[in-house]
Parts: structure tokens; C-alpha cells; sequence
């Protein structure tokens, strides 16, 4: 049978300092961890802890100026008169990092594109 905790006074919600906070969403989402597990040793419900992990996210999301670090890359189409319109050349070339790359052809069917693009996520 599980235990039950009353609170009286006038103040009946418990308080989390920011350490707190912090302490309990590094234990309960680290790496073979269950996040159930640590809200139950924690007398906390899930739905807490993953509202505590939205507002940290929240808050340390990257600026506009921080994009340029975090590996983005911009797109920019050339029209070249020049180049031959052959079906022969690829049509999309698509960059997957880590010397990773993937050449998609004019003849490849769009079915075929997704589900490889699909595979590599």
C-alpha cells in the first residue's frame, strides 16, 4: 500500500528550487533511465517533468545569431544557362555530414526518394 503525505498549514504545494529542478531532469533524463522511475522515487508526476524540461529548453534556445553555430547550412540555387539538361547528372545532391552523401537522380521516383531520405533520418 503506497503512502500518503498531508500537508497543512496554509501553504500546500511543495517548492522545487532551481538546483532542485535541475538535479532531478539531469537524473531523470539521462541516457537507460526511466523519467516514470525518478517522478515516483521523487513523489513528482511525469507530466511535471516534462513541463520543467520545456521551460529549460525554453530558455536556453539558441538566438537568431546562435544559428550560424549550430550547423546550419544556407541553400542557394544558381540557374547556369550553360549546364546540359540531360537526364544523365544528378539533380539533387544532398549533403548528410560525416563524409555521408546521397545523389538523387532525375529518373528516381518520388516514392523511392522518401523512403530513402526516411531510412537515413
Amino acid at each position: 500500500m503506497g503512502q500518503i503525505t498531508v500537508f497543512s498549514g496554509p501553504e500546500r504545494r511543495r517548492r522545487w528550487s532551481d538546483e532542485q529542478r535541475l538535479q532531478i531532469l539531469t537524473e531523470a533524463f539521462a541516457p537507460g533511465v526511466c523519467a516514470s522511475d525518478v517522478a515516483r522515487r521523487h513523489e513528482i508526476s511525469t507530466g511535471l517533468l516534462y513541463t520543467w524540461r520545456k521551460k529549460l529548453a525554453a530558455q536556453t534556445a539558441p538566438s537568431a545569431d546562435d544559428l550560424s553555430v549550430t550547423g546550419f547550412a544556407e541553400a542557394i540555387v544558381v540557374a547556369d544557362p550553360d549546364a546540359p539538361r540531360s537526364g544523365s547528372g544528378p539533380a539533387l545532391v544532398v549533403d548528410l555530414g560525416r563524409g555521408r552523401r546521397m545523389t538523387i537522380f532525375p529518373g528516381a521516383s518520388a516514392v523511392l526518394v522518401a523512403a530513402a531520405l526516411r531510412a537515413l533520418r
